[in-house]
């Protein structure tokens, strides 16, 4: 069995295990500093929205062109005063995309990129694209994500409880909100891709969630007919019983996201893939994240408010402050610092019983 495997089963069988609840004002602290940048960014540079939101034209050359990407974006850009997508296409040929411009001076824009690129204005194909469009898709992705939320709070809250509803809930915004506030600050370009990507992540960030909580669930019947861990006690457990796993799937799931983004998008130039990737990459990365450190720790801080639990966490220390003393009296006694001999018994038993108590005496009642 491998390292991983081994501490995944030590995990899971509570010998090795890590306070990740004890520590959870840290990572609340971390999230909420992440949030912030993530909403900074977005506030001060906005989102870089594509043609389909937008609206524009988006021109392709003939095949075989001699001019450069780097050329053709300055053409475009002195053509029509927007900055525009250039992609050089399989076939040599380039995909000039330019978003926000007046539909209506299409034709004017293609008549001096045609003269720019040096080509016959006919040979240049241009595809009009209307903001309406785009403004549909952003108003269904908004409901689809809507109707999701509403959906996975109430399922949560049936199969769980509302705390866990709640949890698994500010998480998901927290995934959605990091996810957001990094394409802001990279730059990349919104596109239904990306729509499609942040709808996506909802799912893996949901999984994870789920994971744990059904571990905590199973593990926390019955809690309170027993004195020895309290609930975050036990939420810490589940977090470790099921962190390999979470790891594992987690790791699998970025590679080949991983490799569309840094591979096809990056050295291979495959613009086209960043918009979905990026979403994918950093909200599988927040959700997992989410699950372990806001979910989980947020349902025991709500738990431990509770009046039974109050009373479970009371008894479970003062069990353990006992059993602490009674350590220490045990090792001082063995020392030899405070004892000689065992404690005597207060009370009316430290009289010493007369061992020839009644010999001698007839039996019967006194008289």
């Amino acid at each position: 069995m491998s390292k991983l495997g081994n501490l995944g089963a030590r995990l899971h069988r509570g010998e090795v295990s890590y306070d990740f609840i004890g520590k959870r004002k840290i990572w609340y602290g971390v999230s909420i500093l992440i949030t912030i940048t993530a909403i900074v960014g977005l506030v001060v540079r906005g989102l870089n929205m594509g043609i389909d939101f937008q609206g524009g034209a988006v021109f392709t050359t003939p095949a075989k062109m001699s001019t450069s990407v780097s050329q053709a974006e300055g053409y475009a850009h002195e053509a029509s005063g927007h900055e525009a997508v250039v992609q050089k296409l399989g076939n040599g040929s380039l995909r000039i995309q330019i978003a926000g411009i007046d539909t209506g001076k299409a034709d004017d824009i293609k008549e001096t990129l045609a003269k720019d690129l040096k080509i016959d204005p006919e040979s240049l194909a241009a595809d009009l694209v209307g903001p309406s469009w785009g403004e549909q898709i952003a108003n269904k992705a908004w409901e689809g994500l809507a109707i999701f939320m509403v959906l996975v709070v109430i399922y949560l809250a049936i199969a769980f409880e509302w705390r866990m509803a709640v949890a698994a809930l500010v998480a998901l915004i927290h995934d959605i909100t990091i996810t957001v506030g990094i394409y802001a600050l990279v730059g990349f370009e919104v596109t239904p891709g990306t729509v499609i990507g942040l709808l996506t992540i909802l799912g893996y960030s949901l999984y994870d969630t789920v994971v744990v909580f059904d571990s905590l669930k199973e593990q926390t019947k019955d809690i309170t007919k027993q004195t020895r861990f309290t609930y975050s006690d036990i939420a810490n457990q589940s977090i470790n019983g099921t962190l390999v796993r979470s790891i594992n799937t987690t790791v699998v799931a970025l590679l080949p996201v991983a490799g569309l983004l840094f591979i096809g998008g990056g050295f291979l130039g495959a613009g086209t893939l960043n918009d979905i990737s990026l979403s994918l990459f950093v909200g599988l990365a927040a959700g997992a994240y989410s699950s372990i450190f806001i979910a989980t720790p947020l349902v025991a801080d709500l738990k431990e408010r509770e009046p039974a639990m109050k009373a479970l966490r009371k008894r479970v220390l003062a069990k353990r402050a006992q059993a602490a003393a009674g350590e220490n009296s045990e090792e001082q006694g063995s020392t030899g610092d405070t004892y000689d001999a065992a404690p005597a018994v207060v009370g009316p038993r430290d009289q010493p019983v007369a061992r020839n108590r009644g010999r001698g005496r007839p039996s019967g009642k006194r008289r």
